[in-house]
């Protein structure tokens, strides 16, 4: 064994479908990124960093950037996610005990623009070959590579269930607060942004999914990343989910991102006269309360990526996501890096800059996550924290996890929702919002609500 990374890439002859990545490369265990017929998966673990805490990216950079200094690298793609990648999941309170963390695959499979390739990852001095990378994807994906994964389990706490609703193939009860009690944290919360304290607060509650046959992590994934296909697909660690939202995407000195805030529920226009867009536009493009919800959270955005910019843009004017769950009020913004001390920022240090966001905390942050931990009783964990991956030329996509679940062990999975809180907020109409958004992970879990 040496202490030496060594990759080595070779193009693939893979063909992509029109589902997103190709179903066979998705099982239990694996690492996923997906979007439309582009993405990534990983499989096994070569090493793993974990951390807690409010230095949490930047001690998952330093330990990065450490492993890849010395690292023997070959790359016959050259594309970004080419050569060693990283997956990672991080906690979205540094106040979290939830472990945040980098995961290193022994293999990645990857697929861009119509090329594929496979990178294979190693500490041993054996031949690294084409031959060899060949023969490792072909072990991974006849499932020869040693036993049949087990399901992936969270190290997220649990909250006590309450009486099942109902479902087609499992059951759904309570997570860590009733809906009468969530809703009265509405209030709390709206009465704390009308005495001025806030601007705005994001407001997350969870419930629990019983499967008595056991979860299908590949399935959910295949399912999210079918169904969602304009949201980013992941699975690490046991968090699965398919999020809308892109916190930072970095290839080059490029930066890019997608900013929601501002949410309607599609199910609303069932029997409106005129077409379903025509409604979208009228009720959450003419709202005053959701754009400006929508204007704090870009703000927030572009106030903290412009240290980091010599040159920024976004749209003048929010346009509308269409999802087959809900409408939301989008932008995207792009961004030149600057050329720092003579280094371009990493990923994970303008994440570090950028989180938490007003689209997923509120405004002022520290008021708000402070409200936060008060009125929410329950630990995010992973939920609205960062989740994507990174290479070792600085690219990387890390979207906020959000849709999502955390599997908790093999037959029970906690899903997260949250909303975002200002001064004309209405509880139950919050309450809903948060049902539109689980929506896409019962569907996948195959629960009717």
């Amino acid at each position: 064994m040496t202490s030496t990374l060594r990759t080595l890439t070779v193009p693939l002859d893979v063909d992509s479908s029109s589902g997103g990545l190709p179903s066979f490369l998705v099982r239990d265990d694996v690492l996923c990124w997906s979007r439309r017929e582009a993405g990534l998966v990983g499989y096994g673990e070569l090493t793993r960093f974990s951390t807690t805490g409010p230095e949490r990216f930047l001690e998952a950079d330093i330990w990065w950037r450490h492993l890849i200094l010395e690292a023997e690298i070959t790359d016959h793609v050259e594309l970004p996610g080419t050569g060693p990648v990283a997956f990672g999941s991080f906690a979205f309170s540094k106040t979290s005990p939830h472990v945040s963390r980098l995961i290193l695959p022994e293999l990645v499979v990857g697929i861009r623009d119509g090329r594929a390739w496979a990178t294979q990852l190693t500490f041993d001095d054996g031949p690294l070959t084409e031959a060899t990378v060949l023969a490792t994807v072909e072990r991974w994906l006849s499932g020869t590579n040693g036993d049949e994964p087990a399901v992936v389990t969270s190290d997220v706490g649990r909250s006590p269930d309450g009486d099942a609703l109902n479902g087609s193939r499992g059951s759904l009860g309570r997570g860590s607060l009733t809906e009468a009690a969530w809703m009265e944290a509405v209030t709390n919360g709206v009465e704390e942004i009308r005495a001025g304290k806030l601007e705005k607060l994001v407001l997350a509650r969870d419930v629990v999914a019983t499967l008595p046959s056991g979860v299908n992590a590949a399935e959910v994934l295949r399912q999210l990343a079918a169904r969602y296909r304009e949201c980013w697909t992941y699975g690490v660690d046991g968090l699965v989910g398919a999020t809308p939202e892109m916190l930072i995407q970095v290839e080059g000195r490029t930066a890019q991102a997608r900013v929601l805030a501002g949410t309607l529920d599609r199910r609303d226009a069932e029997g409106i006269d005129g077409s379903p867009m025509e409604y979208a536009e009228r009720v959450l493009a003419g709202s005053e309360k959701q754009r400006h919800e929508h204007e704090i959270a870009i703000d927030s955005l572009t106030r903290q990526l412009a240290p980091f910019s010599e040159a920024m843009n976004s749209h003048s004017e929010p346009f509308i996501l269409e999802l087959p769950n809900v409408w939301h009020l989008a932008s995207d913004v792009k961004a030149e890096l600057a050329d720092i001390e003579g280094h371009v920022p990493t990923c994970l240090a303008l994440i570090n800059a950028l989180h938490p966001t007003a689209a997923v905390c509120g405004t002022p942050t520290l008021v708000a996550g402070a409200l936060i931990r008060k009125l929410e009783h329950l630990d995010r964990g992973p939920y609205a924290g960062p989740v994507g991956w990174l290479d070792a030329a600085g690219n990387g996509e890390w979207g906020i996890a959000l849709r999502g679940a955390v599997i908790e062990d093999a037959n029970t999975v906690r899903l997260y929702a949250g909303c975002g809180i200002v001064e004309g907020s209405q509880p139950e109409a919050e309450l809903a919002e948060t049902w539109a958004k689980f929506r896409p992970m019962l569907e996948a879990l195959g629960i009717r609500r």
